[in-house]
């Protein structure tokens, strides 16, 4: 097997087109609860909360003239929770579907038409803030709807494109534009709102995403067979590093998936490690402004740190974790254990951290962030095991864990907010707690239980075996 060169290659096109397709993903996804602080009336936004006296006040800084040309809106702050929490009971819906959709009609429409949903929802979203808190609900579902089947229609897809000792580095690649999207969007969409009006944020990002699918749509194919533009070298290459991988049977295996161990194993690290990830996007701003005083809306870029130490190592360690598969001979599930435990062990040690440090600021967001760098390991970790246990269906096993993951995005934010009533650093340290427990959980059940191995109802002789 003679590698093909990366450069100019059609499995990296494809890894970086996919990169640009996940930052608008997650561009989509954060822009409204940025958007958000600008749209609802000040004096409801801003009632006191009991702001615990623990830290001094950092001096405020002087507020700029603004652009207030926006509409504004009169809900409490139940009513933003419902709003911001609506996407996620979309996403959770069409996750499994997704994954069984993209087996059958291939990843490159679900995901092109799953973006340009997402984005056409986006710029309707204004229209919608305007008919009433019921119509922006309901949007914001329908774009969760568009956004569930994004990663299964990419797992999918690199189960037809991922040479097997080239999958972390190609999906590294794409994923990491998730954390890049967050990123930009954060600190970007604040200066949209501050310089124009609110309601740009959303044609915007939602005009970008539009104009995205039309690049995806010409340049990309389902499978190195149909690709217009590849060359004969690196087809065979593809396919011959595949031919024992893939099953050719049309029927999905459910009983033995479902009762499979290592996909299990998939599952409670998924979990576990979006449970402190969720905790943190939503609660961090909350904490840094309750508890240290201090304003991260003001300072977008230190609310968008963390999630660049998390691209950045995100890239590393994709091609660190396929150079010692491929170079220095560590098994598959060896690299995928070390990564896991590195990626959810670091992050939970720093989270509890955070919660000991006083009113040290810079040390506050120095913890968090080296927290959210380390858990950046986890891409080249139990985040791409499916396609080593069952590359045939791994857009339906991304589809099974990241429903399960998705339920921390509902229920993680709720029970830290009804820990925290009184807003003492107690209390906070309780909520820091419970996610490192879960994380430290994750880890080693992923460590005991994983595999490395195309598993046997994942090849299309299965059913011979059996009888």
């Amino acid at each position: 097997l003679v590698s093909v060169p990366a450069c100019c290659s059609a499995r990296y096109n494809l890894a970086l087109l996919a990169c640009f397709g996940f930052f608008l993903v997650y561009a989509l996804r954060v822009n409204l609860s940025v958007a958000l602080v600008d749209m609802v009336e000040p004096n409801i936004s801003s009632a006191k909360n009991v702001t615990s006296n623990v830290c001094p006040e950092h001096s405020s800084t002087i507020n700029v003239p603004r652009n207030t040309t926006g509409e504004k809106y009169s809900w409490d702050a139940e009513t933003q929770g419902w709003i911001l929490g609506s996407f996620f009971y979309g996403y959770i819906i069409t996750q499994i579907p997704g994954g069984y959709l993209a087996s059958r009609i291939g990843g490159k429409l679900l995901l092109g038409f799953g973006i340009f949903g997402t984005s056409v929802f986006t710029l309707l979203t204004p229209l919608a803030a305007n008919l009433g808190v019921g119509y922006l609900i309901a949007v914001r579902a329908l774009e969760g709807l568009g956004e569930g089947v994004t990663f299964p229609a990419m797992h999918s897809m690199w189960s037809s494109w991922a040479p097997p000792l080239e999958r972390s580095k190609l999906l590294s690649i794409s994923y990491a534009g998730a954390q890049l999207g967050t990123v930009v969007s954060l600190p970007l969409s604040g200066l949209i709102c501050y310089y124009m009006n609110w309601v740009y944020v959303f044609y915007i990002f939602g005009a970008l995403g539009v104009l995205w699918w039309f690049f995806w749509m010409l340049l990309v194919s389902d499978t190195p067979e149909t690709h217009r533009s590849i060359s004969h070298a690196e087809r065979e290459y593809i396919l011959s590093s595949l031919k024992d991988q893939l099953s050719t049977q049309k029927s999905v295996p459910w009983r033995p998936m479902l009762g499979s161990l290592p996909l299990w194993a998939i599952v409670v690290a998924h979990f576990s490690y979006n449970w402190t990830f969720y905790t943190l996007l939503t609660l961090l701003p909350t904490y840094m402004k309750e508890i240290l005083r201090f304003d991260a809306q003001e300072n977008g870029f230190l609310s968008a740190l963390p999630y660049f130490g998390c691209w950045l190592c995100i890239i590393l360690s994709g091609q660190i974790a396929d150079y010692l598969r491929e170079k220095q001979n560590f098994s598959t599930v060896c690299v995928r254990k070390c990564f896991t435990l590195i990626g959810m062990i670091g992050p939970a040690l720093f989270l509890v951290a955070a919660g000991f440090i006083g009113c040290n600021y810079a040390l506050a967001v120095a913890f968090v962030t080296i927290s959210t760098t380390l858990g950046g390991f986890c891409t080249s970790g139990y985040s791409i095991n499916h396609l080593d246990i069952a590359p045939s269906y791994a857009g339906i096993l991304l589809g099974i864990t990241n429903s399960f993951a998705t339920i921390p995005g509902m229920v993680g934010p709720v029970i830290a907010k009804s820990l925290t009533h009184n807003n003492t650093v107690e209390e906070w340290q309780m909520v820091f707690y419970i996610a490192a427990s879960i994380n430290l959980f994750g880890a080693i059940f992923f460590a005991l239980f994983a595999s490395g191995e195309v598993q046997d109802w994942a090849v299309s002789g299965y059913h011979l075996h059996r009888n």
